[in-house]
């Protein structure tokens, strides 16, 4: 069994998280260096919910004061949750708007890359967004499909939670723009998501993303792009495990990537 690294910190009587010294200068650094890099890269609508949460840059956010504003916009909410959860729980939270959160911020030796998705990857990354409409409709969608899907049918869900929510791009009249959690929390990613010769860009069909195999660990090799965000919303009103469904019975598309081999 994998160990896992990291571990959710609790949070007290009164729903705060007390973030230690060293804590607050990861934060502090994370925000600075990131926020310099999605300048002129990420989509106005992260901008606009970035600038509504308005994030403290020199210690790490309270989940509270981040509910607050959510509470206010899209009706979403931010679940503290260990490191890592299981799918059900998954599918579930995001069914009733709440979007989980592991409450720990990676160590300095994990800058600039860390496997579980900490605290910084999902406020910094995912919170802005979930301030949009179309972007927490979509969210919510996927996490009732995936509720009750079966295992087999959620692989195929996952890659499209992947091309969107976490490395989905919008690319409209020519200009490129971020919206994707998983690129705007990664400096690396950021910038090669945005102006990569080497990676593959594609206006995102369901069925093609859904046939996409993807590795976590590398830059990706291949994003799918949206002409607008009211795309992901009009995806809500889709049959989307018709979807699933035709995408399974084609079968997966090559990978891009290089394939790890089994340990």
């Amino acid at each position: 069994m994998k160990t896992r690294q990291y571990a959710s910190k609790p949070l007290d009587a009164f729903g705060k998280i007390h973030w230690s010294a060293e804590e607050n200068g990861v934060w502090e650094h994370l925000v600075s260096r990131q926020l310099g890099c999605i300048k002129d890269k990420a989509c106005s609508a992260y901008f606009d919910g970035l600038n509504l949460l308005d994030l403290p840059h020199h210690h790490a956010p309270q989940i509270a004061d981040i509910n607050t504003v959510l509470g206010d916009t899209t009706g979403w909410q931010l679940e503290p949750v260990p490191a890592l959860i299981d799918f059900d729980r998954f599918f579930t939270l995001l069914s009733e708007k709440k979007f989980p959160v592991a409450t720990f911020l990676r160590t300095e030796k994990d800058m600039d890359y860390l496997q579980e998705p900490d605290f910084f990857h999902e406020v910094f990354g995912h919170c802005a967004m979930l301030t949009n409409p179309a972007f927490a409709a979509f969210t919510q969608t996927y996490g009732r499909l995936g509720a009750t899907a079966s295992k087999e049918e959620r692989v195929y869900l996952a890659r499209l939670y992947w091309f969107t929510v976490e490395f989905g791009l919008i690319q409209h009249k020519g200009q490129r723009s971020i919206y994707g959690g998983g690129i705007l929390s990664s400096p690396a990613e950021t910038d090669y998501a945005f102006s990569s010769e080497q990676a593959i860009y594609k206006p995102l069909d369901i069925v093609d993303v859904m046939r996409t195999p993807y590795r976590i660990d590398i830059l990706q090799p291949i994003y799918f792009y949206l002409s607008d965000l009211e795309t992901l919303f009009s995806f809500t009103h889709m049959d989307l495990m018709a979807r699933v469904h035709q995408a399974m019975a084609l079968g997966l598309h090559s990978p891009l990537h290089p394939v790890k081999m089994a340990q």
